[in-house]
């Protein structure tokens, strides 16, 4: 064979290369590289926990490593904002809570981005119940009686929250417009502080997520007035839920869900769902989020759309009547 046909030859087997390499990546061209997942907090809390289990079962239903990656700071908008910015391709996927989709939105006018058309739901992966609790010395061993012992002391005990315009400070906003009794906002910087000083006594009252404050109530060191969940917790069966208390629009729980950056194609949407929530149900992984005090969901996009809606609209309805608005 000479030169020429060599070179012929060498051409023929490089398009033919090319025509099936093109052929496998028409017939499946999503994903083809690792994905990023965004968590808009740092590492350790309840949102990079839920993060991490998804993803290494999201990762080995897409085929792709899914990698983590922590963006923390501003609530979590900075996070949320790097989602929004990244390129709409299914290569950056994040995190989704109730604070980046909605009490930042709600409270901070300066919030750089629309939680309702910047971003594309895919699912939401855990619901997360939150819980009141008291510091042991309060006076009180039920919602009732804390009730009626913040009417008869208006103004004498104090909540703590995670930070102001957070989840933990506008519920507990809610709980006072709800029940007309008036408590003082202790802000801090982050719900780990908080919940020390509710422990230590500095201050008598907080609205946690239940994985962070379930040690504590086991321990006897603080005492659940109520839940927020669809039902009681077999975890705290002795403890009732808001509804029960006659007050269910505190029956909110805390959730995380997957999102993309909009404009992402509905395909790529269809696979990262599907994969998404096969993952959920995959038996270990549901048992890891349990063990943490999650509730699986894994919804349809539009469903997820819906609720982020309407956790936007109660949380700008509470930021409403309560005048709270960021300034920094």
């Amino acid at each position: 064979m000479n030169v020429l046909s060599h070179a012929k030859a060498a051409l023929a087997l490089a398009i033919a290369g090319v025509c099936l390499t093109s052929a496998a990546q028409a017939a499946d061209p999503y994903p083809n590289k690792p994905i990023r997942l965004i968590v808009p907090f740092a590492a350790g809390g309840t949102t990079d926990i839920v993060a991490r289990v998804v993803a290494e079962g999201l990762g080995r239903e897409l085929g792709q490593p899914v990698v983590v990656e922590n963006r923390g700071g501003g609530g979590g908008s900075i996070g949320a904002d790097a989602v929004v910015r990244a390129a709409p391709d299914g290569y950056t996927l994040g995190v989704a809570t109730v604070s980046t989709m909605a009490t930042n939105p709600a409270t901070n006018p300066k919030n750089p981005y629309n939680p309702l058309k910047d971003f594309a739901p895919i699912t939401n992966m855990v619901n997360v119940p939150n819980v009141m609790t008291v510091n042991p010395s309060v006076p009180a061993k039920t919602l009732a009686e804390f009730i009626t012992l913040l009417k008869n002391n208006p103004g004498k005990y104090s909540y703590a929250s995670s930070g102001a315009g957070g989840i933990s400070h506008l519920d507990g906003e809610l709980f006072k417009s709800l029940t007309k009794t008036d408590m003082v906002h202790v802000p801090y910087r982050g719900s780990g502080p908080a919940l020390n000083d509710v422990i230590a006594g500095q201050v008598n009252v907080q609205f946690d997520n239940l994985p962070s404050s379930m040690p504590h109530i086991q321990a006897g060191k603080l005492r659940a007035l109520a839940v927020a969940a669809p039902k009681r917790l077999p975890a705290l069966p002795d403890v009732p839920t808001f509804a029960e208390g006659g007050l269910p629009d505190m029956d909110n729980m805390a959730w995380y869900g997957l999102v993309a950056p909009a404009g992402t194609p509905q395909a790529v949407i269809d696979r990262v769902h599907a994969a998404a929530v096969k993952a959920l149900k995959d038996p270990k992984i549901a048992q890891r989020l349990a063990d943490g005090g999650s509730l699986v969901d894994g919804n349809m996009p539009a469903e997820y759309a819906a609720q982020i809606k309407r956790e936007l609209e109660l949380r700008q309805r509470i930021a409403k009547d309560r005048n709270i608005v960021l300034t920094n």
